[in-house]
């Protein structure tokens, strides 16, 4: 579906997510904001919420229900977890969305109200929304309407393990995933938890053995595997505050090894604008992808024999949020998928 200009409403956009893709979309040749909605800020400009963008010819901030969506072709949900069931489910049935909550990620209502604690409020649109990791489900999200973005961690996951899977080049039930993320990650709303004092100078593990990622990541690794997959997964908070790096240790299978692993991951990203696997030897970190869309994955053999570690970076407010967002929506229109996400990454 080519369309000459994208008119698009940011739902939520005093968010970390929001801004970042405000920033991504005034770079975009095809896409022009028309809406941006933020309760507690209506009436106000952006850059009171975000002097650094500050400048732009954007709308002012209005609540949502102040939004007019004649002519609006696409919305971003930008939300709390929880709080974009509803929201959703009461936009024009026309309007096409891309949620960046974990709100319509599981499939399975049953799967999201054991995480969740709740029932999911639109069990109709959690079945039909399609899953918006974009390298490895693009022909669904080309027809969806509505395309939930994956998570920080479940992309930066997924995207060195579900190729893997497919190949039968490495044992589905032996996975451990150690990641780390900036603070951003737990988004902008007020915590005592994120408090310089509370961040700076340490790292410490959250939500271990519990965390919500876990289902999602679980779910993609299920479906390559083709049999139920359940990994050891353990979230820890750096003292930054962008980037994610995720230590992936596996069992390869018989007949393969490190270059083997390397050689399956280069063959499927072969030509992907956004996914590199780095030579041997090589090292991804956050800093080579700060303010980018891309991910870098590196393969190496462990000192265990038939072990593998597999590294992948990224940058979870871009390619794990609002970037692969855009990617997402230039999909769903028919867009060249690099279009206002050309830019290398900042160094140092």
């Amino acid at each position: 579906m080519a369309i000459d200009k994208l008119r698009v409403a940011i739902v939520g956009a005093s968010g970390y997510t929001g801004a970042e893709l405000v920033r991504l979309l005034t770079a975009h040749p095809r896409a022009e904001i028309v809406a941006l909605t933020a309760d507690r800020h209506a009436g106000e400009p952006l850059d009171a919420v975000f002097p650094h963008l500050a400048g732009l010819d954007l709308p002012g901030l209005v609540a949502l229900d102040a939004v007019g969506w004649d002519g609006v072709d696409l919305a971003f949900c930008c939300l709390p977890h929880g709080a974009t069931q509803e929201v959703i489910a009461g936009l024009p049935d026309g309007l096409k969305v891309i949620d960046l909550s974990a709100d319509f990620r599981l499939s399975d209502p049953e799967v999201y109200e054991r995480w969740y604690g709740r029932p999911h409020q639109a069990p109709g649109l959690q079945r039909e929304a399609a899953y918006g990791l974009t390298e490895l489900n693009r022909a669904e999200i080309a027809a969806a309407r509505l395309v939930a973005n994956p998570g920080c961690y479940p992309t930066a996951a997924q995207l060195p393990l579900v190729p893997l899977l497919e190949d039968g080049a490495i044992e589905a039930d032996d996975i451990i995933i150690d990641a780390k993320s900036g603070v951003t990650g737990a988004g902008r709303a007020l915590n005592e938890g994120m408090l310089y004092a509370e961040v700076g100078e340490g790292v410490h593990a959250y939500g271990v053995a519990a965390h919500r990622h876990a289902p999602e990541i679980e779910q993609g690794l299920s479906a390559a595997a083709n049999k139920p997959v359940v990994v050891s997964f353990t979230p820890h908070l750096m003292p930054m505050n962008r980037g994610l790096l995720a230590t992936i240790y596996v069992r390869v299978s018989a007949g393969y090894d490190a270059d083997g692993l390397r050689r399956v991951l280069a063959t499927r990203y072969d030509g992907e604008p956004f996914v590199r696997v780095l030579a041997a030897g090589a090292t991804p970190a956050t800093r080579h992808v700060r303010g980018s869309n891309l991910c870098l994955i590196a393969v190496f053999a462990d000192r265990l024999p038939g072990r593998a570690i597999l590294l992948s970076a990224t940058d979870n407010l871009v390619k794990g949020a609002s970037g692969q967002a855009v990617q997402n929506m230039n999909v769903m229109f028919g867009l060249a998928e690099t279009l206002g996400l050309d830019q290398v990454p900042t160094f140092p």
